[in-house]
This record gives structure tokens, sequence and C-alpha cells, in this order.
């Protein structure tokens, strides 16, 4: 069975389905092709800095997908050429055939991979991510903590008067971190103990985590030099999100760098598929989809670059543990840093608005 389609987006994650929403306000259907069998509700959590909220204002955040746009169980095995489409062949026999293919589907990315992208490295440090549950509350202020030292970040910020989310980064240890991963108990122990001489309000949002709000991951990210010499476009394929930056948590700029090129993806798709005419060639659509792409790509190129790069140096400033790089970072660096994270969060991705 073929289908055919306009736009099709790889992936019903936070790129994808901003991308989906920002063409469906500007009047674009699109089909969101999702692996899982249903939207989940669990996963990381994600910083919504500046950049984020002025993302969320651009799609609205109050508006809704039809009911129809996303295709569940649909996982992609290969994507061929047809002429000016692209042929997307899914796990169960289906084949979509559309004009405009996006891939949003994250680190391991079927679409990054036919574009040509290495597949993302590891950093030798990996992750652990908890909520906490404090019955009759937790009395903690609502701003963000954070703890270096001895080759561990951790922090924890508040999300309601009885929830805190926290984290901790560490290089990864001679542990099998398969071991970790499959038994939550020994998930948890393992934290405390790498967190025993930090502060007691740390202390007690790990005594007060529940073995199933625990979650570990290695880190990864993508070499910043393959995002300068790669195609983030071609022709009428192209990547956002962690399926084009995969990065280290350090910025927390992951899910709001999606957002940013869910709006912007969106804007420079709809310059291209709102100008077609009656009788219009199909190659001349295409000519303009693949500049819509380019303007994207041209657009995101040095952004995704630069939050990569800086994500991993902060990450691994900040979670050395040499005596001089401590001292360096903790008397100099710290006001540094701290405004780092900030700058990268004053972005504007702009409005969908576009001229005609």
């Amino acid at each position: 069975m073929e289908i055919v389609e306009d736009v099709v987006i790889v992936g019903a994650g936070i790129a994808g389905l901003t991308t989906s929403l920002g063409l469906h306000r500007l009047g674009i259907p699109s089909l969101v092709l999702e692996s899982s069998d249903r939207l989940r509700t669990t996963g990381f959590a994600f910083a919504t800095w500046n950049n984020a909220w002025k993302a969320l204002d651009a799609i609205g955040i109050a508006n809704e997908l039809p009911s129809d746009t996303i295709r569940f169980s649909s996982k992609v095995v290969s994507i061929e050429e047809s002429g000016f489409f692209k042929c997307i062949h899914l796990a169960d026999g289906a084949i979509i055939k559309t004009k405009v293919l996006i891939g949003g589907d994250g680190v391991n990315s079927v679409v990054a991979k036919w574009l040509g992208f290495e597949k993302p490295v590891l950093t030798g440090r990996s992750a652990i991510r908890g909520t906490a549950k404090f019955e009759g509350g937790h009395g903690f202020a609502p701003k963000y903590r954070q703890f270096v030292g001895k080759g561990v970040r951790s922090g924890f910020f508040t999300c309601d008067d009885d929830t805190v989310y926290w984290f901790m980064t560490y290089w990864t240890p001679d542990t099998k971190e398969e071991e970790l991963e499959e038994d939550p108990v020994k998930l948890k122990q393992f934290a405390m103990n790498k967190l025993q001489d930090t502060s007691d309000e740390m202390k007690s949002v790990m005594e007060k985590t529940s073995l199933d709000g625990i979650v570990s991951s290695p880190l990864s990210y993508r070499r910043p030099w393959g995002l300068l010499w790669g195609n983030i476009s071609k022709g009428n394929v192209c990547v956002a999100g962690d399926a084009l930056h995969p990065m280290t948590p350090d910025l927390g700029q992951g899910g709001c760098s999606a957002l940013e090129d869910g709006v912007i993806l969106a804007r420079c798709l709809a310059q291209a598929l709102l100008k077609s005419s009656a009788g219009e060639e199909i190659i001349d659509e295409y000519k303009r989809i693949e500049m819509g792409l380019k303007n994207f790509s041209q657009e995101r190129r040095w952004r995704s670059f630069d939050l990569v790069s800086t994500a991993y140096m902060v990450g691994f400033i900040q979670q050395n543990n040499g005596k001089m790089m401590n001292f360096f970072r903790d008397k100099f660096l710290s006001k540094f840093l701290s405004g780092l994270l900030l700058s990268k969060a004053n972005y504007d991705c702009g409005k969908l608005a576009y001229n005609n």
C-alpha cells in the first residue's frame, strides 16, 4: 500500500511535534510517524529557558494538532528516491511517498544516517536523573541549586510544592552501565554513594527518590565539525532536534533548541509550500522546497555548532577533578559559566509569520 503526503515528519518528539504544529498553524498539514504505539508521558525533564518560551509562544501552546496527524507504530526501515519524491518504507510494509521528509527521530536518526551524518559519539560521561516526592511539601525555595566536585556535577530544582527534579552527571565508572540501568536499587545506591559528600539538601532529595522515578543514560553528542560540514538538508530532506544536534545536558538547551528548530523549519517550509500555483511544474515546487530547507540549514548550522560545543566544554570544565582545573574553575570561572548559560538562552527564533 502506498500513501502520498506533502510533508512527512519522522519522530513525535519535541522537534517533530513543534514543526507539525507550526505548519498546522500556517495551514499546512503534515503526517508524523512515531515508532511507539502511543505518545509517552515518561522521559527526561527539560528546562524551559527564555528561548524555549519564545518558541512556545510562536506556535501557540494552547493549540492542538488534528487527531489524525500522528501515525503510531510506524517504524521507518529505509528511505528511497522516487523522482522528486522520497519513498519511506515502514516495518509494517506500508510505503509513504512525500514531497518533504523531516527527520526528528532523535539521536539514532534514520534520516540523519540517510543524509550522511556520522553517528553521535559517547563523551565518557553518564547522567542519572530522578524525581523526589515530599509528602506535605519540601520547603525548598523555587531556585536552581548546583553542586560540583570530585568529578561529579549534581543539582536540583523544584517542580511544585511537593516534587523536586534532580540530576547527577559523572565520569562513567568501570561498572557496566547496563547493570545500573536494569537495577533501580543499585542505581539509587550508586548515586547516593557518589553524592555522599554533597550538601544535606541534596541528600534529602536523594532519600525521597522512589525507585520508579530514577533513570540513567550515557551522554553522547555530535562532533561539532560534523555540523559545520555535514548535510543538515539535501534536496527535500532535512533533520531537526536531537537528530541534528544531540548535545550533553550541561546547558539545559536540548529541548529548548528543538523548539527553536520547529518554529524556524515551519516558517522556512511555509515560504516554499504556500507559493504554489495552478499548473505549476513539480520541479519548480521541488526547487522552492530545496531552497526553504537550505535556508533552515543556514540559520541553524552555527547555532547548533555553538550549543553542542559549548555544552560539551561546560560539562568538561565543571566535572573535571584536576586540582588546577578545580582552583581555576572555583576561583575564576563560576560567574562566567553562569553567565554563559544565560547568554545561550538569550535567543529569539522569531514568529511563524513570513513575507508572501
